[in-house]
């Protein structure tokens, strides 16, 4: 939707041609960054290390299975397509930014990896009208497959995989890609983008009905703001994070929410008593986020706290600040 006025492709309006380079180019990045973690790894988790190895080494043939296809159909030139020049289609996160949150989380991002992948390979062999890429992409979905098991359990690579688990993990990742993440991205918006405003205009006027009124306005337009922001960004179809609609929707509601929790006591006339009861709730807004973060995201408490409690607060203060002068 609207991919057009972000100068990307829809994975929709890809051709054949475009899809294998596209798999070709995905490949050669997906190993690189399993070879990355089995850098990092190598010290404290030598096993896992070789893992990490042995799936980047599959990458790179999977990637020559691709090359050797391509080249079959078109010729040489395979052109340069990367994932971020597609709308909807899945990214990686850097591997700096989970190298330090524990082997666990890395295991997490490995199956969410596979997850992705896999679901590539699955809706590409639909676009494809070649037998010989079509059985490839088949194979290569299977192997993708194989490995979300391996990530299940890195330290003992052949040990089946307990179905009933596994899909419980699939079906709480779902839960986390499609309500919690942008939720609580919505949740920490709302919470911290509108206590400026707010907090300058109640300062600023002294009024309640005023202060309610602002309030009001920014939470509302927050939450349509960031709502539409996360349903067109990302269809959900390759990333495999869920519906748009149901994405859109709760990130929507929770900016509104965030934003609202703090407007609403204005509704009492008393400036004062309004104001120190915001106050009172903009802080129990801002260390529920500490703890969502930590208990679903994974992300250590104190460094939650340290990032959202300390930093709203500043908002908070530079909002007062303004208002009051």
């Amino acid at each position: 939707m609207l991919s057009f006025l972000s100068g990307r492709r829809r994975f929709a309006d890809l051709s054949e041609r475009e899809i294998l380079a596209l798999a070709i180019s995905s490949e050669e990045d997906d190993a690189r960054i399993y070879m990355e973690y089995a850098e990092a790894l190598r010290s404290e988790y030598p096993d896992t290390a070789k893992v990490f190895e042995s799936m980047a080494a599959q990458e790179r043939g999977h990637q020559t299975s691709l090359t050797r296809e391509y080249e079959r159909r078109y010729g040489g030139t395979v052109p340069l397509i990367r994932r971020e020049s597609i709308a909807g289609y899945y990214g990686r996160r850097p591997v700096w930014a989970v190298v330090n949150l524990g082997i666990e989380r890395i295991r997490a991002e490995v199956g969410r990896m596979e997850d992705e992948a896999a679901n590539f390979y699955l809706k590409a062999q639909k676009k494809t009208s070649d037998p010989d890429t079509r059985k490839l992409l088949e194979s290569l979905y299977q192997t993708e497959l194989q490995h979300e098991e391996i990530a299940g359990n890195l330290a003992d690579r052949y040990l089946p995989t307990d179905k009933k688990k596994e899909e419980d993990e699939k079906a709480r990742r779902q839960f986390l890609l499609t309500f919690v993440q942008p939720g609580l991205a919505g949740l920490m918006d709302g919470s911290v983008s509108t206590l400026a405003p707010i907090f300058a205009t109640a300062f600023a006027t002294q009024n309640s009905h005023t202060t309610l009124l602002v309030g009001l306005a920014a939470a509302v337009g927050a939450g349509i703001s960031m709502g539409f922001t996360e349903a067109l960004h990302d269809d959900g179809v390759i990333s495999g994070r869920g519906s748009p609609l149901k994405r859109g929707l709760s990130s929507g509601i929770m900016t509104a929410v965030g934003g609202l929790g703090h407007a609403l006591p204005y509704i009492i006339p008393e400036f004062w008593t309004a104001t120190a009861i915001a106050i009172i709730v903009v802080f129990i807004e801002l260390w529920a986020i500490a703890f969502i973060q930590n208990r679903y995201m994974e992300t250590p408490f104190w460094r939650s706290v340290f990032q959202v409690v300390l930093g709203g607060a500043l908002v908070l203060a530079a909002g007062i600040f303004i208002g009051g002068s």
